[in-house]
Order: C-alpha cells, then sequence, then structure tokens
C-alpha cells in the first residue's frame, strides 16, 4: 500500500526528483518524491522546502513557484502540493501575500534543551551569532536571584545584559547573574564567545541546570529592541546553573521572539 497526500498521485516512476523551472522572480526548487517511503507525499515536499529554509538555501522573501505548477513539474496531485505549502504556513516558514505569490519568512531558530549557549548553538547551526553587550556592572542581587544563587539578600553580584542576534536579526534579550567573585569578564570578551564557554574556559565546571519555559507579551521597549509589534509574543526561559561541586554560579532570565525561536525536547519513555 502507498500512502500519498490528500489526493491521488500516479507516476510511472517509484522514485522521482524534479526541479522547478526557472521563472522570473521565483526560486527553483530541488525536490525529491519517494512514492515507496510510507512517509506521506505533501509531507516529503514540505520537509525538504523546510530544509533548503533552515539551511539558507531559500533566503527570507525568497518567492516559490505557483502551486499549480510545482504540482505539474512533480507530477503531484494540486491538493496534495497544496497540503504540503500549507503545512509550512501554518508552521511560519511561508507566508501567501495577495499578488506576490508565496514567499519564505525568517526561519525559526530551534534549539535542544541543554546545557549549553544560545551563542555556541547558533555557531554550529550557523547561524552567525553576534552579540552586543548592553550593561555589565556589579549590583545588588535582587531578592530572586540571591535565593537562586544562594546568597545573602543585596549580595554583590555581576549583572549582563546582552541583545544576540543570529545572521543579523535580533533574537534575544539576555540578562544574566553571576556571584561578583566568580570570574573576571569583559564586554570584549562575550562579545566574541558565548558566557558558558567563558565560564569553562576560567575552570567553572557546569554540570546540571533548573530551567523554567514560559511566555509573556513584549513591552514597547523589548518589542523595539526585538523588532517586533509591542504586545508580540515572546519566550521566556531562566536558569539557575550549577558547578560540579554543587554550587549555583550562574541566573539567567532571557527572552526570545517566539516567531524566530523555538525550543526542542526528546522524551524517552522509562
Amino acid at each position: 500500500m502507498r500512502h500519498t497526500g490528500a489526493g491521488p498521485d500516479f507516476d510511472p516512476a517509484d522514485h522521482a526528483v524534479r526541479r522547478t523551472r526557472e521563472e522570473p522572480g521565483v526560486t527553483p526548487l530541488a525536490v525529491t518524491v519517494d512514492r515507496r517511503s510510507p512517509v506521506p507525499l505533501y509531507f516529503q515536499v514540505a520537509q525538504q522546502i523546510e530544509q533548503s529554509i533552515v539551511a539558507g538555501t531559500l533566503a527570507p522573501g525568497a518567492r516559490l513557484p505557483n502551486e499549480i505548477v510545482l504540482a505539474d513539474q512533480l507530477s503531484l496531485s494540486r491538493p496534495t502540493m497544496r497540503q504540503a505549502i500549507r503545512h509550512l504556513v501554518d508552521k511560519g516558514l511561508l507566508v501567501r501575500k495577495r499578488g506576490v505569490g508565496t514567499q519564505v519568512v525568517q526561519s525559526q531558530v530551534r534549539r535542544s534543551i541543554e546545557l549549553s549557549s544560545l551563542h555556541d548553538d547558533l555557531a554550529r547551526a550557523g547561524q552567525e551569532p553576534s552579540t552586543t553587550v548592553r550593561d555589565l556592572r556589579v549590583v545588588a542581587a535582587p531578592e530572586k536571584v540571591a535565593s537562586a544563587l544562594g546568597l545573602a539578600a543585596g549580595s554583590s553580584v555581576l549583572r549582563i545584559r546582552r541583545l544576540r542576534c543570529a545572521r543579523g536579526e535580533p533574537l534575544a534579550l539576555m540578562t544574566n547573574y553571576l556571584p561578583e567573585d566568580l570570574v573576571k569578564i569583559t564586554a570584549a570578551t562575550l562579545e566574541e564567545r558565548g558566557l558558558y564557554e567563558v565560564l569553562r574556559t576560567a575552570g567553572v565546571q557546569l554540570r546540571v541546570a533548573r530551567q523554567t519555559i514560559g511566555a509573556r507579551p513584549a513591552t514597547a521597549t523589548q518589542a523595539k529592541d526585538l523588532r517586533e509589534p509591542k504586545g508580540a509574543a515572546l519566550l521566556t526561559m531562566t536558569r539557575t546553573a550549577y558547578d560540579d561541586v554543587g554550587r549555583a554560579v550562574e541566573f539567567g532570565s532571557h527572552l526570545y521572539r517566539a516567531s524566530r525561536y523555538s525550543f526542542e525536547l526528546t522524551l524517552i519513555e522509562r
């Protein structure tokens, strides 16, 4: 039994590769359809387009061929092609514009939930991270921060505020607190390397973290910094990281653009 998309898809070949013909202002696509696979055809097409978007082969603003043209060139039914495009529109990777057609929007950055820095995760994903340090100073620890770091209220802590970008686009507003005497850090260093790399280089061995993820609307200032409309949904993440002897060494409170960022979890049955 062969699985297809929303309608019949006939082709004399069990395995077909098609490249859309070049049209003015349209980005051609290379798509492989494996009719022997149990994966629905619409999902095969959607996955390959998504991979091209994430890899940067399809840049933001690139216009895709018309659904009817794509269906004909891939020997797929039009409902199947329409389902593939709708799947990517629902995921926020494509947008339909009247008079323009289907275009690529900014791809989301997906981050596995693990004890790593955003800078390093972006670098591994080829997202070209850059950082602007907004503030780096010693302050009296707010009650929540002091509690998380196991310090007396009002203890001196190093506060770091940064704007993190990916490929030149604002992605996150990050605020970190460290015990004052933990490590010497400069703004120049933080604009070149991730905080966790700096800590590990200084001999701080991070081992475990407690993390909470939530959401809230952007304030006017936050929206301006992240190039989002006021009130846009932002992902929130607070994290307390501990070293190899169980000492709390970092408390972070970060805001991420929900339109450009998501967390990934892998769940294992026990």
